[in-house]
């Protein structure tokens, strides 16, 4: 007998290992029916449980995919946090981005970001969830760039702040765009690392290049 109500008509006991299931459940629901096909009904039928326990437990399915999105971000930023962490210049940071890209594409977390990604555009709710989820990777992106362009000529002239939501957003980009074309989605890597590289070069400039770039990027600004 799965999650329900017992035959007096209580609700039986249903715990912490039942909003597991049901979380797990509406991730696994999104990545293969879609936002259209993600319902209580069919979370429930994943899950084996009871569907009035989504709204015991999460208050409708608002709050579960709000869940869902929480743990799932957190449980990946545990996995990248120390990478984030350790890296020692900005083509590092783009190889961790290349390599947790891989990841997310492996394991249908794109699909799931691409799916509440277009709920979000009609649905408020959700939009604030999928954003305040974001949010949590440009926090780690901003603490990475901000210590690796503290002794960079290219410190004073970018904003952290700025480029780690720029760099979340192409990220985001790339992942549904190689969704529909990997090729060409696979060319836009590339491109990123081609740039990680320029920085090298510009990293490795002597005292008065450095002084020069400084000079020139701020007329240009």
């Amino acid at each position: 007998m799965n999650d329900s109500e017992a035959p007096s008509g209580r609700r039986r006991r249903s715990g912490p290992e039942t909003v597991d299931r049901l979380v797990e459940a509406a991730l696994t629901t999104l990545r293969t029916h879609g936002i259209a096909g993600t319902s209580a009904r069919t979370v429930a039928a994943v899950a084996d449980a009871n569907q009035a326990l989504i709204f015991y437990h999460f208050d409708g399915m608002e709050g579960l995919l709000a869940e869902a999105c929480r743990r799932s971000t957190e449980r990946r930023l545990v996995l990248y946090r120390e990478r984030f962490a350790t890296v020692t210049s900005l083509r590092e940071l783009l190889a961790v981005g290349r390599d947790l890209h891989a990841a997310e594409q492996a394991e249908g977390n794109v699909a799931v970001l691409a799916q509440l990604l277009a709920a979000g555009q009609t649905d408020p709710a959700l939009g604030r969830v999928t954003a305040d989820a974001l949010k949590l990777w440009v926090t780690e992106i901003e603490t990475a760039l901000t210590r690796l362009l503290n002794d960079s000529p290219l410190g004073e002239l970018v904003d952290p702040a700025g480029l780690s939501r720029a760099v979340c957003s192409a990220f985001i980009g790339l992942e549904l765009y190689e969704g529909v074309d990997p090729d060409q989605g696979a060319l836009a890597l590339n491109a990123l690392d081609q740039l990680g590289a320029l920085v090298e070069v510009v990293e490795g400039l002597g005292p008065v290049s450095r002084l020069a770039l400084r000079s020139q990027v701020r007329r240009r600004r």
